[in-house]
């Protein structure tokens, strides 16, 4: 976890108590879901197996560890989850260094959160060696907090990598608006008890209690994230 944050300064909007925004990486502000299947396609390819595209929706948005020690066993290779997570991330690596696109509104959030001074974060399941690549491209400067998904004793599902976020910042999570395109994703947001901005990516999302659910980055503003945290709950 690396933080330039200083102490808590909430400079919330009158009528809002929100304090912090937490904000997933791949497939939410870099188009990049794709990218982690394509290069999970390539290397079990080169290990001798084809991956089913109906297993694309239960590894995508979850952690290494889950998603790959899945597609171990579903094909049956012969491969430790260890040197797999290598190949992905290596291969990964090769895939964001010749395109890594924004989300459409990604750019014009994180400068209007900066410009307001909302103290905001980067919480991700990828590992730190990737976030450190993407943040080259979304602009370090928009970031006073970035957590990786390797270095929590648990990522997401759980709530271990946003209740990090909230704590590093000095923010209470109930006062947090995370923005996260994917369930297992939202899952970890909302079991830390934030409130949820959904913008699905791959796979639908529901909306549900303190979760709204919106087409596109492009509808969401420091206006709309305010409004979902009005009161303390």
């Amino acid at each position: 976890m690396t933080s330039t944050v200083p102490a808590l300064d909430t400079r919330t909007a009158e009528g809002s108590a929100l304090q912090a925004v937490l904000l997933d990486m791949d497939g939410t502000l870099v188009d990049t879901e794709g990218f982690w299947w394509d290069v999970e396609v390539e290397v079990f390819a080169s290990l001798g197996h084809t991956l089913d595209d109906s297993w694309r929706h239960v590894v995508v948005g979850g952690p290494m560890t889950r998603s790959a020690g899945f597609l171990i066993e579903a094909t049956g290779a012969d491969i430790g989850l260890a040197e797999l997570s290598v190949l992905l991330n290596d291969g990964f690596e090769r895939r964001i260094g010749r395109d890594l696109p924004l989300m459409p509104g990604a750019a014009r959030l994180l400068a209007e959160l900066t410009a307001h001074d909302i103290p905001t974060a980067l919480v991700s399941a990828s590992h730190r060696r990737i976030i450190d690549r993407v943040l080259k491209s979304l602009g370090p400067h928009h970031f006073a907090l970035t957590v990786a998904g390797d270095e929590v004793p648990r990522t997401k599902p759980h709530p271990d990598p946003y209740l990090a976020a909230a704590s590093g910042l000095g923010a209470d999570p109930v006062r947090c608006a995370v923005v996260e395109d994917t369930a297992t994703g939202v899952a970890a947001a909302e079991s830390a008890g934030c409130h949820v901005v959904a913008v699905p990516s791959v796979a639908p999302i529901t909306p549900a209690a303190r979760r709204t659910v919106v087409g596109s980055l492009e509808e969401v503003d420091l206006p709309f994230l305010r409004g979902l945290v009005t009161h303390v709950s």
